[in-house]
């Protein structure tokens, strides 16, 4: 399963139909990250239908929240979160039997040693995804929904023959800045595989042109 909750609906989890960039970007790093090298996504591969499934549970409303360095000095009592008190239901659109093939590479950065070159993090990055190793647990969308990541092979299937226009997606985080700037673009599954623009503002271009 996976839930890719589309941002501007936040009361109810709505994931959207396909894996987004960001989220495939998560899932390897997950299995390398490093300093010296950054991930960039190229395209995402579908290999089986979008399905949709719908379910309800319950969920606590606020989060529990540290305790400051006085109560820690002092012996304080620290805040409790009692769930029984901010529990509430919601209801969440996931997708399942989900199955996708990532394509990204990586670029070195400034923060690169020495020692730091290409070879070295692609047989990295080989030999970690062939021994199941990650330094935390890949997942889609949600912790709950854990990933199975596996080498492609000759017996990968090819993504589904499906077109459409997936509108508005998350392309992912800008940290430049400091803080978080969402940066959306315009996807479109072209049979079966989404192409991720290195600019994402340049397809919101194109639209606007369209129209």
């Amino acid at each position: 399963m996976a839930c890719f909750t589309r941002p501007e609906l936040k009361a109810e989890r709505v994931s959207y139909p396909v894996l987004t960039p960001s989220a495939a970007r998560g899932v390897i790093e997950a299995i390398l990250w490093k300093p010296a090298i950054r991930w960039r996504l190229e395209r995402i591969k579908l290999l089986s239908p979008i399905r949709w499934t719908a379910f309800r549970r319950n969920e606590v409303s606020s989060r529990a929240s540290s305790p400051s360095v006085a109560v820690v000095d002092r012996g304080g009592a620290a805040p409790m979160l009692l769930a029984d008190e901010n529990r509430a239901q919601r209801n969440t659109v996931a997708l399942r039997d989900v199955d996708y093939v990532i394509e990204a590479r990586f670029e070195m950065t400034d923060k690169a040693g020495r020692e730091d070159n290409v070879t070295k993090f692609v047989e990295m990055f080989n030999r970690r995804v062939a021994n199941g190793q990650h330094f935390h647990q890949p997942y889609l969308g949600c912790r709950e929904f854990i990933a199975d990541v596996s080498p492609v092979t000759p017996e990968t299937p090819q993504p589904i023959d499906e077109t459409r226009d997936l509108g508005l997606m998350l392309w992912d985080l800008d940290f430049d800045k400091g803080k978080g700037r969402p940066r959306f673009f315009r996807a479109t599954l072209s049979q079966g595989v989404l192409e991720v623009p290195a600019d994402p503002e340049s397809t919101l271009a194109q639209t606007e042109d369209a129209a």
